[in-house]
């Protein structure tokens, strides 16, 4: 089942105070870099766009972290996206019992997987 609307506005008030209103680009760059939360089925995924090196009129979106809810375990199952493009498990702290739980974990970054 899909998050509600209801949880999905919840969901995006918390990336807003536990992410974005720490990480968000600086105002001088805004123009050319922005941030951003996808939710597909019970997952949260959190990206950056910004210009594409050497065509700076071309974007692409640059993966952080993607965090999943797992109803029926009432977990919060948190990944990064490696070198070779695909989401893995974050093995310091695979699960959480909440979203600001796992959002902690991403800004906090102590091994540089989300921000580098």
């Amino acid at each position: 089942m899909s998050f509600t609307d209801a949880e999905i506005a919840e969901h995006t008030g918390v990336v807003e105070e536990l992410i974005w209103s720490k990480r968000r680009p600086p105002l001088q760059l805004r123009d050319r870099m922005r941030e951003g939360q996808r939710f597909t089925g019970q997952a949260v995924e959190l990206f950056f766009v910004r210009p594409v090196f050497n065509q700076p009129g071309q974007f692409v979106e640059e993966s952080i972290a993607k965090i999943r809810y797992v109803r029926t375990a009432r977990v919060w199952l948190l990944f990064w996206k490696r070198a070779d493009g695909k989401w893995h498990g974050y093995q310091p702290c695979p699960e959480v019992k909440s979203l600001a739980a796992a959002l902690r974990v991403v800004d906090e970054d102590p091994h540089h997987c989300f921000f580098g």
